[in-house]
């Protein structure tokens, strides 16, 4: 087997470049938002939701905005959702039910995802260009400037920005979404599958029909003064609102937006219910779920727990070394409270013959590879909404349906 020593405090971005390195394109660079069950408790105990809904959608400059910055530690599982629902109670009530409802998102793209999995790559209900010949991001524009060196230097944008990229992207460039998807997953701390491609695929009217269409009016009202310092400021290219391009229904959709046809697979009730029994030896972590709430480490407090890096995986994503680094962060924070194995292949190969305890992850690939482990254990998923088998054609078709 394939192991490797625990990335300790302060040396991650070096254990990453000795481990994984090969699978990096460029240098080794770590985020300024560092991971870490520490960390992500410390950030949480920071947030206060007053001033929230005014103030979410401000970018520049930073001292103007209200968003969380929660978003890359909910993604790892280092807060989960239910937890970060409860720290905002009695809060001003506006600023709590806005904020709760992006909590709502989040946990909506999550059901979508465990239900449809990679069928989410395709235009789920209007006709958008999905892939293309590339695209390069238009220079001297100091809003697009801004956001993709924030992008690549902290791999954290504000959700205002990242419609603005994704509308700049295909709306007025006409790139694929795709490939505009796949670009913010290689950078993203918090890129999830569940969330990018459902942001995309709302912001290019791929859901809904209605693209976002970013101009020069977002940008003065959300970052007031950027406008005076571009280059461009006399010949904007976004200075009018796009023209109206209505997305065209497609023709075939996929069934399961509308009814789940499998409730129990997409929930995790059916994995835990074929587990085989027997006494586990070590708790298996994913990346979907890093904290000291993840069910099966808080089930079995004494095993030791073990993670495998995917390497066939990594290296086809080639992820940006922020990405790996946070995730180093995580398990070096995690291996000072319990005693954990880093191996490095593919989790069937290095998790062979080893009775294990597990949490269920709403992802495809969780299914993919529980189905080769001896998982005697699994532990539920910590939703925040229990899926139901309605609708998921809109967040507001689901929210009918949902329990919260």
């Amino acid at each position: 087997m394939a192991e490797v020593p625990a990335p300790e405090r302060g040396s991650e971005a070096q254990w990453v470049r000795h481990h994984l390195g090969d699978l990096i394109d460029g240098d080794v660079v770590a985020s300024p938002i560092h991971g870490g069950q520490s960390v992500a408790d410390a950030a949480l105990e920071a947030f206060h939701v007053r001033g929230y809904a005014a103030r979410r959608n401000e970018v520049w400059p930073p001292s103007r905005r209200g968003a969380s910055g929660l978003s890359p530690y909910i993604r790892h599982g280092l807060l989960t959702l239910p937890r970060v629902w409860d720290h905002v109670a009695g809060g001003p009530a506006r600023d709590v039910t806005t904020f709760r409802d992006e909590l709502l998102w989040q946990e909506y793209a999550r059901h979508l995802y465990a239900r449809l999995g990679r069928a989410t790559r395709d235009s789920l209900r209007y006709s958008v260009t999905e892939t293309g010949t590339g695209y390069a991001w238009p220079q001297g524009m100091a809003c697009i400037d801004l956001v993709v060196d924030e992008l690549e230097s902290t791999g954290w944008l504000t959700n205002q920005t990242r419609m603005w990229l994704a509308s700049q992207w295909t709306v007025r460039d006409g790139a694929g979404w795709r490939d505009g998807e796949d670009e913010f997953f290689r950078h993203l701390l918090d890129g999830s599958r569940a969330a990018n491609r459902l942001g995309w695929q709302w912001t290019v009217g791929a859901l809904t029909g209605k693209p976002y269409g970013f101009s020069r009016w977002q940008v003065e009202k959300r970052a007031p003064g950027l406008c005076g310092e571009c280059a461009l400021r006399a010949r904007c290219p976004i200075q009018h609102w796009p023209p109206e391009d209505a997305r065209e229904p497609r023709t075939v959709t996929d069934p399961r937006v509308r009814r789940d046809p499998d409730l129990a697979l997409t929930s995790g009730t059916a994995a835990m219910a074929s587990t085989p029994g027997g006494v586990p030896e070590m708790v298996w972590l994913t990346a979907e779920s890093l904290g000291d709430d993840d069910p099966a480490l808080q089930a079995h407090p004494d095993l030791p727990v073990v993670f495998v890096w995917d390497m066939p995986l990594l290296r086809r994503l080639r992820l940006s070394s922020k990405r790996l680094v946070f995730l180093a962060e995580c398990l070096a924070d995690l291996a000072e409270r319990r005693p954990l194995a880093v191996r490095m292949g593919t989790p069937p190969d290095e998790l062979a013959g080893v009775p294990l305890a597990g949490t269920f992850a709403p992802v495809p690939g969780w299914h993919r590879i529980a189905a080769r482990l001896d998982l005697v254990r699994v532990s539920p998923w910590p939703w925040l909404v229990p899926p139901h088998d309605g609708p998921v054609t809109s967040f507001t078709a689901w929210r009918r349906r949902a329990s919260v």
